[in-house]
């Protein structure tokens, strides 16, 4: 490199051709709300079969029931017929958890599943009740009205709510806007889920102990100041009946997962509790001793609630506010259900479609008595063990819950309240995944924060705080990303060209004369500011140990921006300033590899023009070539030894 014929001049970084304003609108457009390209499948389509595919977009039923095949239907039968003995006994609990009449549990078994094998996009997902949106509807409308003063108030309520949250389901998935559910990290649902779980165990100690007055806060101190408050009116009948089933329960979970090909026996064990219980109060009058039943259910399918959807009701605001916050948790623990499944068969589902397929068996479910449905772990996990091929599993479960409604509901007279409280609790205890929080302790400590954080507000505070804790907290991270995003000084990789971070590769060497710093972000108005402040920082820093050393001055200052994938007019300031403070210290600013989006905007603010085209390259390795050269032949413009080496050759 000692002679100018010795650099190769490297090609220019190209400045992309501009759109026009609309054209690019639409892009950005296409690329924020469909990534998917859902659109690619209309494309040199007649019209009619165009229409055609739309329907059967909307209505995924179609698309597959053409190809649907007896040997199908055999297994989906058997896995229909299984996750039914699960929704019974589960929907009755559920129901009481919502502090809502049983038979609205069993009435919301059997319609949603049938919107949902219409309309959603898993072959695995079961459709059914979920704890913890159950916990939140009593936790949060039952401050506003109570279920035992006021009972028909509080189920429109309920109804009331369950309808917003399949519009605001609905509306996600036909605006596109389910990226907003994934504000919900996993960090997040795995605290929240634990939480809530906890403190759904610990109000089962209700029925457990035959307690007919209980606290309607969800706290742990004031649960457990309700349980120990009323001490002289535990029921040693109830309790003794309750760790029975509980230990029954617990050995069957046990056992099916040691022995996976006898699943079918915790699937089978909630139906069986019911059943045993009901036969055992039946047989020993213990309803007259303390153990409370379910009493009466009404025979006969699902009626009409639309006339009972409260949008009169001066509780109406209480009413939207829960039906959004449970519709989404429900969205956020069904599609991450149904996608954990649908990796394990390799096929995809459309989260799109699964809000869209939410809402409307939210909306429809409003309208026929059933509260919030979801896409509950345990009821899926039976399904997928099952066998199902197809959503008609959930058709056949709905087939199974008709049947019970119209013929079998007196059955469930005598079924004592203790054994549903023992089916919740075996539920919840499968949702504390401390496994999950260790492994979140061992990969991430701010993740685990952000997890212990949600628990803590469900179990100290209320499921809502515990939510908006993990909400915000989760946001707060997101935006430390953003506005304090990474830095690194870069050297040489030794015997190579290649140049990378010093703090990842200790053995990469420094360049004499040569900074090269790396940011690892967009440069947007939230962390201008501290990347000029930090680059500044570098590069004192890097004087001030070249001083210290001993070693040549420094020259050059090289930013590498590949992965820097857009800038903002704040971003553009930025440089401007950093380019003047290095201008005063006497040294060079060079730019490398800047991208398409961040060379539109230093050609259209005339930035490029105060740095020079001749100090922008392509890689950092001919960016440290050229500064290389011009110190070792006492060049100072990149141009003129451009020319030079061209002519040279000639």
């Amino acid at each position: 490199m000692g002679t100018t014929g010795d650099y190769e001049c490297p090609s220019r970084v190209a400045v992309p051709p501009s759109k026009p304003f609309l054209k690019s609108l639409q892009t950005s457009l296409m690329e924020t709300f469909f990534p998917d390209d859902p659109f690619r499948q209309f494309k040199n389509q007649p019209t009619s079969r165009k229409f055609l595919l739309g329907f059967q977009y909307f209505v995924p039923i179609l698309e597959w029931a053409p190809r649907y095949t007896f040997d199908f239907f055999k297994a989906d039968l058997i896995a229909g017929i299984t996750i039914a003995s699960l929704a019974v006994p589960q929907g009755i609990s559920y129901a009481s958890l919502a502090s809502i009449p049983p038979i609205i549990g069993l009435y919301s078994s059997f319609v949603p599943p049938l919107i949902y094998a219409m309309l959603g996009s898993s072959k695995d997902l079961a459709v059914g009740t979920v704890a913890v949106a159950s916990l939140l509807v009593s936790s949060m409308l039952g401050k506003e009205v109570s279920p035992t003063g006021n009972p028909q108030q509080y189920v429109q309520l309920v109804f009331t709510a369950t309808f917003f949250a399949g519009v605001f389901q609905a509306s996600l998935g036909v605006l596109r806007l389910g990226f907003i559910v994934d504000f919900l990290s996993h960090a997040t649902i795995v605290g929240f889920m634990g939480g809530a779980a906890t403190i759904v165990c610990l109000q089962q100690l209700k029925g457990m102990l035959g307690l007919v007055h209980f606290t309607h806060e969800t706290d742990v101190v004031s649960v457990m100041r309700s349980v120990f408050g009323q001490i002289h009116q535990w029921r040693w009948e109830s309790a003794v009946i309750g760790c029975c089933f509980l230990f029954f329960l617990l050995l069957t979970r046990y056992f099916s997962k040691r022995k996976a090909a006898f699943f079918w026996v915790n699937s089978l064990a909630p139906l069986t509790s019911v059943i045993l219980g009901s036969i055992l109060v039946y047989l020993t009058h213990a309803e007259k001793h303390g153990v409370q039943v379910i009493g009466h259910l009404k025979k006969g399918l699902n009626p009409l609630s639309v006339s009972e959807l409260a949008f009169g009701s001066p509780h109406l605001m209480a009413a939207i506010k829960t039906g959004i916050i449970i519709g989404v948790i429900g969205l956020a623990e069904g599609i991450a259900v149904g996608r954990t499944f649908a990796m394990f068969k390799n096929y995809h589902i459309d989260g799109n479609k699964e809000m869209i397929a939410f809402g409307m068996m939210n909306m429809a479910g409003s309208c026929t008595s059933c509260y919030l449905t979801a896409g509950p772990f345990s009821r899926t996990a039976v399904n997928f063990n099952a066998g199902s091929k197809s959503a008609v599993s959930n058709i056949v479960m709905a087939t199974a819950v008709m049947i019970t409604l119209l013929f079998l509901t007196p059955l469930f007279h005598y079924t004592p309240l203790v054994v549903l409280s023992s089916i919740i609790m075996t539920a919840m205890l499968g949702l504390l995944d401390y496994e999950a929080a260790i492994h979140l302790w061992k990969l991430d400590k701010f993740d685990f924060f952000i997890c212990l954080g949600a628990y803590l507000g469900v179990v100290l505070g209320s499921v809502e705080i515990g939510l908006v804790i993990a909400l915000t907290v989760s946001l707060l991270r997101v935006l430390l990303f953003v506005a304090r995003p990474r830095t690194a000084v870069m050297g040489n990789i030794p015997n190579s060209g290649i140049y990378r971070s010093m703090e990842q590769y200790p053995i990469a060497n420094t360049v004499p004369g040569i900074l090269i710093l790396q940011i690892n972000a967009p440069v947007y108005f939230a962390n201008a500011s501290y990347l000029r402040e930090r680059i500044s920082r570098w590069i004192y820093e890097e004087e001030d140990r070249l001083k210290c050393e001993g070693e040549s001055s420094l020259h050059y200052v090289i930013l590498d921006l590949s992965a820097v994938a857009s800038i903002d007019t704040s971003g553009i300031s930025m440089f401007e300033e950093v380019k003047k403070n290095v201008d005063r210290k006497g040294l060079k600013l060079v730019l490398a590899n800047p991208q398409s989006e961040v060379m539109k905007k230093l050609e259209k603010s005339k930035l490029i023009d105060k740095i020079g085209q001749e100090w922008i390259y392509l890689t950092v390795g001919e960016a440290v070539a050229a500064c290389n050269f011009m110190l070792h032949t006492g060049k100072s413009n990149p141009v003129a030894v451009d020319y030079n080496a061209q002519d040279s050759n000639v």
